[in-house]
Order: structure tokens, then C-alpha cells, then sequence
């Protein structure tokens, strides 16, 4: 049942709607109950929280008739329903949700949700439906985990030239190398580089060179394809940074970013050394358009089950066949 709307008009209803409006978590509530009815379980793991702050939040709320519960065998189930009561509130709720609309802490918390529910998804036969649960801890049991990546890196080109650019410890490097003809990671770091020695050491086609993403030691044209993994937010100057990938790209070659969702954590973007607070989706387009590719895809990669960062974005592009260097300049 629907909590009883505020009778409109009286000042005591308005205060009562503003206050209960008048905190980020409860508005961050709002925008995921408006989407679907969720459990405190799901909400807690979308936002973050502790069981108790959510619990007190969505009580405010329910008092205020922002939100309704029912019960579902052990568990309460809530849902929005700020467009359903006084005209008042939900000309205020309009305007909130529009003001939130471009916060990252929603844009995060939504994610986050989405995974969380995409692995309740049914099967689509009954025997399967009965599998799936256990699929993919049953697999893993028998294979392994590493035969899925092995089979993506796989459809690399063998004789392909991969740059790694903000290398650091290798990592990347080092799952290439199998796969490809050559690895060309670059790091400004020398610690990052001493580590990435040790573990590359036994794979004569990595070579790691120390240098500035802004200013790569690598010439024009020379790659098949290029990697930026969590390093574009440690750039002062992103777009001169992208230029450079593309500069070193062949025609046709392939840039991908992997870098940090635009988030409102700075005090994780102090503790990491960051430069900034990550990119949002038309942004990262618009800078690797900028830098010369085309045929740009960009999308928000959602939180791993577990991690405590922010979310990441992964955006790719292409070297236009038959373009020229985009600096003139060749680096060794």
C-alpha cells in the first residue's frame, strides 16, 4: 500500500518533501527503485552500503511516501513511487531526478546493479536452466579459467605488432606475447620497467623501451594495434596522449582505452596518485576523434563482482586506411 501523500499546500508538507530529498544516498535510492522493484540485498550491493544505512534511509523515505514496501516470503521489497502522490512532490521529484541525472555516483550505482542482476537471468530450456547455476563453477573445476582468454588472444594476428603503452608491470605484455609477432611496452616508470623485465625475461619478443605517453619512443606507423590500460588518467594532457597512440598506429591499426568511469571518489583518486576523476563515455569519443580514429565505440564496463574501485569505460578505435602520421615525426 501506498504511504499517504502530504496534503498540498501546507508549508510543513514542502519541508518534509525537501528534507527527505535533501540526501545524495536517498536520491541514489530513488533512481534505482524508479527502474524496478529491489530488495535491501540488492540496493546495498548497488550503493555500497551497510544494511542498516539503507534500511534507515528507506525508512525516511517511506514516511515521506517516496517509496513502498511489501513483503516477498523473508524479504521486503521496495519500489518508487514518487510519481504517484501530490502533484507538489512530484514536481519536486521531476526536478531532482533531472538534476541527478549526470551524477556518477547513479550512473555507478546502475551498473553495479545491472551485473548483479544479469546472472539471475533464466536459461532457456528447462535442463539448462538447471545447469546454469553451477555452469560456470563446474567448468572452471574441470578446465581451468585461462582457456577462454587464451582462445580471445587467439583471433590475434600472429604476425601483429602490439604496443603497450603505460606498461607497467608487463602484465599485459606478457599474456600478448604467446599471441603475436612482437610487444613494444613503453613506461615512464623505471621501477614499472624493472618489473615488467622480470617478467618478460623469457619471452625474446617483448621489448620494453622508457618513455612519455605524450612523446612515444616508438615510430610512426609501426604497430597493428595499441593498448592504453588504466593509464590516461595518470596524463596531464589526454589528448596529446591519444594523438601519440594514433600517430604510431598503422592504417587500419587498432587503439583500446581502458580507463576509469567518470566518479565523484576523490579521495581514491588522491590514494591512486590520479589525475583526474576518469572520463565519461561522449568525452573519451570525442577526444579519441579527436586524435585521428575513426569507427569509435566507447561503453561503461560495470564493477566486477568484489572490486572497490570505480567502474571503467573501454573505448576502441581505427587508423583511417591509407592516413598519414599524424606528427611527421618518427621516434625510436
Amino acid at each position: 500500500m501506498v504511504s499517504a501523500a502530504p496534503v498540498t499546500g501546507k508549508p510543513e508538507a514542502l519541508l518534509g518533501w525537501m528534507t527527505s530529498l535533501g540526501d545524495p544516498t536517498r536520491l541514489r535510492l530513488l533512481r534505482l527503485l524508479e527502474r524496478r522493484e529491489l530488495g535491501v540485498a540488492d540496493l546495498c550491493h548497488a550503493l555500497g552500503l551497510p544494511q542498516s544505512t539503507v534500511s534507515r534511509h528507506l525508512k525516511v523515505l517511506a514516511d515521506e511516501g517516496w517509496v513502498d514496501g511489501r513483503a516477498q516470503g523473508t524479504t521486503r521489497l521496495y519500489r518508487s513511487t514518487a510519481g504517484e502522490g501530490d502533484p507538489g512532490a512530484r514536481k519536486l521529484w521531476l526536478l531532482a531526478r533531472e538534476q541527478t541525472e549526470r551524477w556518477p555516483a547513479v550512473e555507478h550505482d546502475r551498473l553495479r546493479l545491472d551485473r548483479r542482476l544479469a546472472g539471475r537471468e533464466p536459461g532457456a530450456a528447462s535442463f539448462f536452466a538447471g545447469a546454469a547455476g553451477k555452469w560456470d563453477e563446474l567448468r572452471s573445476q574441470l578446465y581451468g579459467h585461462g582457456f577462454t582468454q587464451a582462445a580471445l588472444l587467439s583471433l590475434l594476428p600472429p604476425g601483429a605488432v602490439i604496443a603497450d603503452l603505460g606498461c607497467g608491470t608487463g602484465q599485459a605484455a606478457a599474456l600478448l606475447a604467446p599471441y603475436v609477432s612482437r610487444v613494444v611496452g613503453v613506461d615512464q616508470s623505471a621501477a614499472m620497467l624493472k618489473a615488467a623485465q622480470r617478467r618478460t625475461k623469457a619471452l625474446p619478443n617483448v621489448e620494453l623501451r622508457r618513455g612519455e605517453l605524450t612523446a612515444l619512443p616508438i615510430d610512426d606507423a609501426s604497430v597493428d594495434g595499441a593498448l592504453l590500460v588504466l593509464a590516461l588518467t595518470y596524463v596531464e594532457d589526454a589528448a596529446r596522449a591519444l594523438r601519440e597512440m594514433a600517430r604510431v598506429l598503422k592504417p587500419g591499426g587498432r587503439g583500446v582505452v581502458v580507463d576509469l568511469l567518470r566518479h565523484d571518489r576523490d579521495d581514491f583518486r588522491r590514494q591512486m596518485g590520479q589525475l583526474g576523476l576518469g572520463f565519461e563515455t561522449d568525452e573519451l569519443k570525442g577526444l579519441m576523434t579527436g586524435a585521428g580514429l575513426t569507427a569509435v565505440t566507447v561503453r561503461a564496463v560495470p564493477p566486477e563482482e568484489g572490486a572497490k574501485g570505480p567502474a571503467l569505460i573501454l573505448a576502441a578505435g581505427a587508423r583511417a586506411e591509407g592516413s598519414d602520421s599524424t606528427t611527421g615525426r618518427t621516434k625510436r
